[in-house]
């Protein structure tokens, strides 16, 4: 990192010296929340500040005495992987008195504390903007009970608030994902796996109950992710005559050997009249109409429970020290304001712009403008609803365009949970589009072998939570056999490929793209999905696989650092997948709290490895009991795993013993997670789309003929949104040789992970959020629940 830059020098531009940052939980709980209270209490410490915990949300603010603490490096240890939140959380009554929060303005002021770090919902966050606009107010009245010096007036003038949104719901209007919301999705998707095989074994119809309040967002992506039969939320009630559709659509999946039927129902479900529409009303419906055996599961506060996802540890993460940047730089004249994600870029916006948007959503819904409430919940809510529509309910044969299109989608490269959800999606929604859509199987090495076959919208019911590729997969490249795949594109009239993979994917498609000069075939529209777990793909900051491969290293680091619970200190030393990138390695690191990461991309030598070892012996002689060291596979040929476990165990003598783990295939297993199957669904989709457009745009003279660059891209996420990139000048990006991009976004979160683990680093603040409206905080092409 440049330190000529002096804006990338924290410390130098803001310092938290002589600065007092409280930080509460407040309202329900929710999963992440120990990873935001971590990363708060680590960075205020880091940037010289006085922390405080303020125990059970405002009621502890009020009560205060023991429920306000100093915090210490060491109070928030082996708490990033706890659920819930170990400060504890309550609905105060007395907080929204004034005389509640007069006592509680009476406890901060004699603890000198002036920065509020709030984590939870609407309600808590807009109890604490109203403290902050009574606050001189409240400091003159202790002045006349003489419970305070008038000079305290001056000296704690202003309260700052900062917000971080902790809600399993996904309620808040502005922000991409709560914290929670994503791992409440995992416990939705794990209980709707597992009925799944129950009810398929007995052909039983199961109606699930989630929560949400007044929300649809848990329903509608659960529903997505496991391609549930029919959803019902309360931002879009059913039209009348939705209990003889739903129950004719049952029957149909039924009718073609599907021996299950899954209706999600959020908990604040309604009809047209704003009556409920309740589990028990559904079951009896479809017991009566279709004498299906039917059964009701209510998952209840399942959902708020269990292991943060490495997701909402990562968001949690990097809102905590986003909240303490926005507490530094903040005046008395800055309103209150929100930390947030919007695609993959921290954002801050005004708080009560935030709550006004969500107070609105509820009010068109009460005044049955629900069309308006589903476009205030946000764009990606939209995005969400049109997709599950266009993929759960195919049309009538009369009712399809009809394109006389053929197009072949195909996985290549290595296999990465979520390929079978990105080729359902393109499946179903190339046929809603009139094309008749061809499987290829095993990658370019099927294709040229005529591994090639017409897949129908039932073909791939069922595909969305199967981890691998269904269709097959192969790092065969196509450049040896451009003949014979012509041939093959030539005898099944392929009008255009939607190819799904990784870095064999894009190296495939600058083959066909020069291909073209020689063979017509492939001047066609050709466009790429990035699906590996890498994530080392060149135009894009996500690929499809990623998260579930983050997951599953997040999960066994966890239980790798419990099997020494209880025992001596212990250091373990795991080797993480990924090629020549450090994206595994690092953000899995920052997910289970690693004290250090090894990378290709950063380079080291055998002086930083000794100062890793003594920096940990360090922190083991104080009251750390396991230490945590993540290597990527590739990211030195001469300081391999072993190496680094030797050098450990030799220099930890007497302090620490060391253990390693090779986690290996283990990573690229395994069901795929919520936002796996989402992503891969929701971007398969818009490629899908893409094709359409682009062959209508060069279907000339009876024939589709293609051949600018434009016509062969890669859709990848870049920052806030999807976009269509031509492969040919993403070139220009790419590390050929190592087989990644020359530039890459998660590495700026490295120093955020060397700061919460107590190392001394420069941070770089020139990307950290900037204070925007709420209303101009989504780009037309945004995609927002693909945020990272």
């Amino acid at each position: 990192m440049a330190q000529s830059d002096t804006k990338k020098i924290f410390f130098e531009n803001l310092s938290g010296a002589g600065k007092a940052i409280a930080v509460l939980t407040s309202g329900g709980d929710a999963q992440g929340m120990n990873a935001a209270v971590r990363a708060v209490v680590r960075m205020g410490l880091y940037v010289g500040a006085k922390v405080y915990f303020i125990r059970e949300g405002y009621q502890g603010m009020v009560d205060g005495g023991e429920n306000i603490t100093e915090a210490k490096w060491e109070s928030v240890s082996s708490m990033l992987q706890v659920g819930g939140t170990v400060i504890g959380s309550a609905r105060c009554k007395d907080f929204r008195t004034h005389e509640g929060r007069l006592k509680a303005a009476l406890n901060l002021v004699k603890l000198g504390i002036t920065n509020l770090c709030v984590i939870g919902g609407d309600g808590s966050l807009t109890g604490a903007n109203l403290f902050r606009e009574e606050w001189s107010g409240l400091l003159a009245e202790l002045v006349e009970q003489g419970s305070i010096e008038q000079q305290s007036v001056q000296t704690y003038s202003a309260l700052h608030i900062v917000g971080m949104v902790g809600s399993i719901d996904n309620d808040f209007c502005g922000t991409d994902m709560t914290i929670g919301t994503d791992s409440a999705l995992h416990r939705i998707i794990e209980v709707v796996d597992a009925i799944m095989t129950t009810a398929q074994s007995h052909q039983r119809t199961f109606v699930l109950e989630v929560m949400g309040r007044h929300c649809g967002y848990l329903a509608l992506v659960s529903a997505l992710a496991c391609g549930a039969d029919w959803v019902l939320i309360p931002e879009m009630p059913p039209e009348d005559g939705w209990e003889e559709k739903m129950c004719q659509k049952l029957s149909a999946n039924r009718a073609v050997m599907k021996r299950l039927n899954i209706i999600i129902v959020a908990e604040g479900a309604i009809d047209h009249n704003n009556k409920p529409i309740t589990t028990d009303c559904i079951k009896d419906l479809v017991v009566k109409c279709l004498g299906f055996d039917t059964r009701v599961t209510i998952l209840g506060h399942v959902q708020r429970g269990g292991t943060p996802s490495a997701f909402d540890r990562i968001l949690a993460s990097r809102m905590g020290v986003e909240a303490v940047l926005a507490l530094l730089e903040t005046t008395a004249n800055t309103p209150a304001c929100v930390v947030s994600l919007c695609g993959n870029q921290s954002v801050r916006l005004p708080l009560m712009e935030c709550v006004q948007m969500t107070q609105e959503v509820q009010k068109a819904m009460d005044e049955k403008k629900f069309e308006e409430a589903v476009k205030l919940r946000g764009r990606s809510f939209e995005n969400n609803l049109k997709t599950y529509k266009l993929l759960a309910h195919r049309k009538p044969e009369s009712e399809l365009p009809t394109s006389n299109f053929n197009v072949a989608v195909l996985n290549v490269g290595a296999p990465a949970a979520g390929m079978n959800a990105a080729v359902r999606s393109a499946v179903r929604v190339g046929i809603s589009e009139g094309h008749k859509m061809f499987a290829v199987n095993d990658g370019f090495e099927g294709f040229y072998k005529g591994q090639i076959k017409e897949i129908k919208w039932s073909d791939v019911g069922g595909w969305t939570g199967q981890g691998g590729s269904l269709l097959g997969t192969k790092r065969t490249l196509p450049a040896k056999h451009v003949g014979k795949i012509a041939e093959q594109m030539r005898t099944h009239n392929i009008n255009a490929l939607l190819v799904i993979g990784g870095f064999e994917a894009f190296l495939s498609l600058l083959e066909l793209l020069t291909a073209r000069g020689k063979y017509e075939e492939f001047c066609v529209p050709m466009v790429m999905v990035p699906a590996t777990v890498s994530n080392n793909i060149p135009g894009s900051d996500l690929s499809i696989g990623a998260d579930t491969a983050l997951n599953a290293i997040t999960t066994t680091c966890d239980r790798i650092k419990q099997s020494a619970s209880g025992t001596k200190r212990r250091v373990f030393i795991i080797e993480t997948m990924g090629g020549y990138c450090g994206y595994l390695a690092t953000v899995a690191g920052l997910a289970a709290g690693a004290d250090a990461a090894y990378i290709y991309e950063e380079p080291f030598d055998i002086r930083d490895l000794q100062a890793n070892v003594e920096h940990l012996t360090e922190k083991m002689k104080t009251s750390i009991q396991r230490g945590l060291v993540l290597r990527n596979e590739n990211s030195n040929d001469n300081y391999t795993t072993d190496f680094i476990y030797q050098l450990y165990s030799e220099e930890g003598k007497g302090v620490f013993d060391c253990r390693k783990n090779v986690l290996g295939h283990m990573q690229q297993g395994g069901a795929p997670s919520p936002f796996d199957r989402n992503f891969g669904t929701k971007i398969s989709a818009k490629a899908m789309h893409w094709v359409t457009k682009k062959l209508v745009e060069t279907f000339r003279q009876g024939r589709v003929f293609a051949n600018t660059e434009d016509s062969c891209c890669l859709l990848g996420m870049r920052r806030r949104a999807l976009i269509f990139q031509p492969v040919v000048q993403l070139k220009g990006e790419t590390d050929f040789v190592h087989r990644i991009p020359k530039e890459q976004w998660w590495l700026k979160l490295r120093p955020l992970m060397k700061i919460l683990a107590k190392y001394k680093t420069s941070y770089d603040v020139s990307d950290s959020g900037q204070l925007e409206h709420v209303v101009h905080n989504q780009p037309k092409d945004s995609d927002a629940s693909v945020a990272m």
